[in-house]
């Protein structure tokens, strides 16, 4: 998966920040596709003509704000679960390292998806939340916000309901990560040059690219789940579900049945087209906020550029870097002390 690159320069909360930021960021501009694509898996009436038909009978009846349903949701999932994936990630990457600190890529990817499994159960909940407010009808809102819809499905449903549909997270890792693996794997022969020389530019194009490849293996698995999370014979229509079903197998067979297997990718379009631009805002994003705190910490000159400070030791962290500048301001403040005694 495309991810934005660690610099030591960074403090840990400095770079949990950036990370934050740039994904709420990158989240809400490309919240219309995304409620596009949500709306396409649960098989509500608006996804009945097509990606662009959808778009329009969006804003016809929900006006602009329902092309951003949800996305409070989604951007309050992002902080815990960015800080849940990196603290578990960084734990088993350890327990396979060998004596010399080296992990094999498989190995790699794989601790990146039992973080991403570890995060999904923690915030779980929220993904739910954010299904139901996208795929309710704004006329007749059963939910109002996050936190009275989280409220009413514990009320109404109970605590399982929050939960309704993981299985398919832990399930659909495996394809997504074989996705990933199949195309870190050939990018050498892609480009026809070692990894180790690939431009920023190559490596934004190999993230896209195995995003496009691992979500296209996994969609299916997201589309049950997402029909999983919707449904609820409480709700008007049961949620809006194009399929009534009572599990997840039955989900599979019904859907399968109905609407035929090539359903299981609806919305597949606008997770697609939504794959640059969500990973070319969330790597510009980062790298301006980045700008921001490596000028504070006073490694570069300016936050509008990357020239560097002269003088500076780009290898220390920022403690270090905080600690040499203490250092030398003691110095230089004896040094002048000193030469003002001897002239008297």
């Amino acid at each position: 998966m495309a991810s934005v690159k660690k610099d030591d320069r960074l403090t840990r909360s400095q770079s949990f920040m950036c990370v934050g930021f740039a994904g709420i960021f990158s989240k809400t501009v490309t919240s219309p596709l995304e409620v596009v694509k949500i709306k396409s898996q649960v098989g509500t009436f608006h996804s009945k003509r097509g990606l662009w038909q959808s778009f329009l009978l969006i804003y016809q009846h929900e006006g602009l704000r329902g092309f951003w349903k949800g996305n409070l949701a989604s951007c309050l999932r992002l902080f815990p679960y960015t800080a849940v994936h990196l603290t578990t990630y960084k734990k088993i990457v350890h327990l396979h390292m060998d004596e010399v600190g080296f992990i094999s890529q498989w190995r790699a990817i794989l601790a990146g998806g039992l973080a991403g499994a570890a995060a999904a159960l923690a915030t779980y909940p929220l993904e739910v939340a954010e299904t139901r407010l996208i795929a309710q009808n704004c006329r007749q809102p059963t939910y109002i916000g996050v936190i009275h819809t989280l409220s009413k499905i514990y009320r109404n449903e109970g605590l399982l309901a929050l939960y309704r549909g993981f299985s398919l997270t832990l399930l659909g890792a495996f394809p997504f990560s074989v996705g990933c693996y199949a195309v870190y794997m050939n990018l050498d022969k892609l480009w026809q040059e070692p990894p180790f020389r690939f431009t920023p530019l190559q490596n934004f194009i190999n993230g896209c690219l195995a995003a496009g490849v691992a979500q296209t293996l996994s969609y299916p698995f997201e589309t049950v789940k997402r029909k999983m999370q919707a449904q609820s014979a409480r709700l008007p229509h049961y949620g809006g579900v194009d399929v009534h079903f009572t599990g997840m197998i039955d989900c599979f067979i019904q859907v399968i049945k109905n609407k035929g297997v090539l359903s299981l990718w609806n919305g597949l379009t606008a997770n697609t087209i939504k794959i640059i631009p969500y990973f070319g805002l969330l790597f510009t994003c980062f790298e301006m906020c980045k700008q921001v705190c490596l000028y504070r910490n006073g490694y570069i000159v300016s936050p509008l550029s990357y020239k560097l400070a002269p003088g500076v030791d780009q290898s220390l962290g920022p403690y270090e870097l905080e600690e040499a500048k203490r250092y030398l301001r003691n110095r230089n403040f004896g040094s002048g002390e000193s030469s003002f005694g001897n002239r008297w």
